[in-house]
């Protein structure tokens, strides 16, 4: 039998960060996925967590365990794919370490990716989104703060991670008109910011507090902002936003939702996919293609640059027809 504890820990500790050059983002999701698991395994085996082997994480277990994900905490089947994910990625750094454990592992890579509806990418419109920038507070700090996290998010059309992980350096002085944005896969880029979205960084940095932290973003201890710390101020703002546009009411206003709205808008704008592919920082194109489904803009050019087919008009009485030519027949007896 093989420790699991052991091994997960040089796994999470050594080979990702080391090794695979993760993030710091990764090292944590996958961290949270092995802490789900590991609870439901120690309570299904009735064993301390700790004792927990290897050889007992068998795939019938797992697949328990990816079902109880979406049936018990409610997860969408995308989270239930990250969370296999991160098992695969483990079993397969344990081939080369652990050669007992490769018929498990194989087992393990033969469970499928769950296959989900693809809906279409939900994003706000121009009034909409105004209201939203314009909801925050800009007689307090913490206004002035989310006011600038709202803006640049859309402007830039950032990922969570990539807005919490920029540095004051990130940002180009003294002009504040370009942002660097280091993305998945450590692919960075250079995006340009408009006027309005300057004045509201500059507005930021002229409150904020000097805390020996360098992230640009700090919540109200001082400290980096978190992904859960703009989750919820985004809730608050979403709510007075709410209040001020009906048409929002029935709308999930989320974090990444402004990514999408972001990459909506410049879709319409320059009609070109690979722009927006270049601006989000995708590394491949068809992570982009979503944004063509939702594209009713781009669907009328389409429609309006082909004829309609010209069918010629028929005739029910020259229909060759089986059946009328034997009635006819019949009465003509």
């Amino acid at each position: 039998m093989t420790e699991l504890a052991s091994h997960l820990g040089v796994f999470l500790r050594e080979h990702l960060p080391r090794d695979r050059n993760a993030s710091r983002h990764t090292v944590q999701s996958y961290a949270d996925s092995f802490q789900l698991l590991v609870c439901f395994a120690a309570q299904r085996l009735g064993v301390r967590p700790c004792r927990i082997q290897i050889e007992q994480l068998a795939a019938p277990l797992i697949l328990d365990f990816l079902d109880s994900l979406e049936r018990e905490r409610h997860n969408t089947i995308g989270t239930r794919n990250v969370r296999l994910a991160a098992f695969k990625s483990f079993f397969r750094y344990l081939e080369f370490r652990e050669p007992a454990c490769l018929d498990l592992a194989r087992q393990v890579h033969a469970i499928p990716m769950k296959r989900r509806d693809e809906a279409m990418v939900e994003s706000l419109n121009r009034d909409e989104l105004r209201v939203l920038l314009d909801a925050p507070d800009p007689t307090t700090a913490a206004g002035v703060r989310d006011r600038a996290m709202l803006h640049l998010t859309y402007a830039a059309g950032l990922r969570v991670s990539e807005l919490i992980g920029l540095m004051c350096e990130d940002l180009a002085r003294p002009h504040l008109d370009t942002v660097r944005v280091t993305g998945k896969g450590r692919r960075e880029r250079v995006l340009p910011l408009w006027q309005e979205t300057r004045s509201a960084l500059r507005g930021w940095l002229t409150v904020r507090p000097d805390t020996g932290y360098d992230h640009l973003f700090l919540n109200a201890r001082g400290k980096a902002m978190t992904r859960h710390g703009f989750a919820h101020r985004l809730g608050l703002h979403a709510a007075t936003a709410r209040q001020r546009m009906p048409s929002m009411a029935s709308k999930r206003i989320f974090p990444h939702l402004l990514r999408h709205s972001c990459a909506a808008h410049t879709l319409e704008a320059t009609g070109d996919i690979r722009k927006v592919s270049l601006w989000l920082g995708h590394a491949s194109i068809q992570s982009t293609e979503i944004y063509l489904r939702s594209d009713p803009i781009g669907k009328l050019d389409v429609l309006a640059a082909r004829l309609p087919p010209a069918i010629r008009k028929g005739s029910f009485k020259e229909a060759p027809d089986r059946l009328l030519a034997i009635l006819k027949d019949a009465r003509a007896q």
